[in-house]
């Protein structure tokens, strides 16, 4: 039970937010660099900085300009990044192949910014739709997105982003079965300490619009995805996802989107006490981003709150586009 609060004068819940210090000596939860992770995107050639027009402030980057802006966040104090390719429209087919190949775009990128700054973790994505014709997470056959045939690919996938360096495998597809799939393929090749971050609670989310975009899925998707994505209406449907990919093999697991699904993230840190992570996605960045270009809402003050919010709802981690500059904003005390 908890205890009954004191009536006035007894309790004055003003008296702790009379001052920054006494506000800073009550405050419950705390946001830090080492919470942040940055997603990037990373596309072919050498000193392109290509931005994405739905997300302003977003590029897409070659390698080499990639690699630099790492060793920037790195100094920041972030400790990890997430890498999506965007990829050459002709390597796209239905099949995917490109998704496993060893030298992809995402691989090379793995592999230049672990050599550069080892120290930083590298997350990657686990999902189709980046190398797939029709932009789906799987594979298509008459329309419709095949579950255990996907799991092969990314099998394969998830083996070559291993060999590649990756510490932190995140699959975002979907699928039924794939952790336990992933699982047993890496401790039987070898690859036994690398870390599954899985995309356990995915909902089939209109705010992933800029991210498709920036990865050029958008023109190529064809119908939706609430085949294999959860219904927003479902809250249990999420928890039981995340236990069965816990089940299977996830070290820690992710609720997709953010700010619309906060009562999901406390579920299941609540539930399940295990790493508990969120993406702040595209449409959310885009969002607040625009609102704060347009003088509408406080830039730094906008996007701090949205950050504090993830914490407060038990998150560990949070990867957000928000990530450089809100590490340089803890950096100066912000508070």
């Amino acid at each position: 039970m908890r205890p009954t609060v004191a009536p006035m004068p007894a309790t004055r819940l003003r008296r702790m937010r009379r001052t920054p210090a006494l506000r800073a000596l009550a405050q419950e939860v705390r946001l830090s660099t080492a919470d942040l992770i940055w997603p990037v995107f990373v596309r072919e050639g050498e000193g392109i900085r290509e931005p994405v027009a739905s997300m302003p402030g977003v590029d897409r980057l070659s390698v080499d300009l990639l690699v630099g802006e790492v060793e920037r966040a790195a100094k920041l104090g972030i400790p990890a990044v997430c890498v999506f390719p965007y990829t050459d429209p002709v390597l796209r087919t239905e099949t995917c192949e490109e998704a496993w190949n060893p030298d992809n775009i995402a691989n090379r990128a793995i592999r230049a910014i672990k050599a550069a700054v080892p120290e930083v973790a590298v997350m990657t994505d686990i999902a189709l739709d980046p190398y797939n014709a029709n932009g789906h997470d799987g594979l298509v056959r008459d329309g419709v997105i095949l579950n255990d045939e996907t799991v092969e690919c990314l099998v394969r996938m998830a083996l070559a982003q291993a060999g590649a360096g990756a510490d932190i495998l995140g699959p975002s597809d979907m699928m039924d079965g794939r952790i336990g799939a992933i699982r047993q393929a890496l401790e039987a090749q070898g690859h036994k300490d690398v870390a599954i971050l899985s995309y356990a609670a995915k909902y089939a989310s209109a705010f992933y619009g800029p991210f498709r975009d920036a990865v050029g899925a958008s023109a190529r998707l064809v119908g939706d995805k609430k085949t294999y994505q959860i219904d927003p209406a479902n809250g249990d449907e999420a928890i039981r996802a995340v236990e069965r990919d816990l089940a299977e093999g996830a070290d820690a697991v992710m609720v997709k989107p953010g700010l619309p699904y906060l009562d999901i993230c406390r579920r299941v840190k609540d539930t399940f006490g295990v790493p508990t992570f969120a993406y702040q996605v595209s449409g959310e960045y885009a969002m607040l981003r625009q609102a704060q270009l347009n003088g509408w809402i406080d830039a730094e003050k906008s996007t701090m709150e949205s950050l504090i919010c993830f914490k407060r709802a038990g998150c560990d981690g949070i990867l957000t586009y928000f990530a450089p500059e809100a590490a340089r904003l803890l950096n100066a005390g912000w508070r």
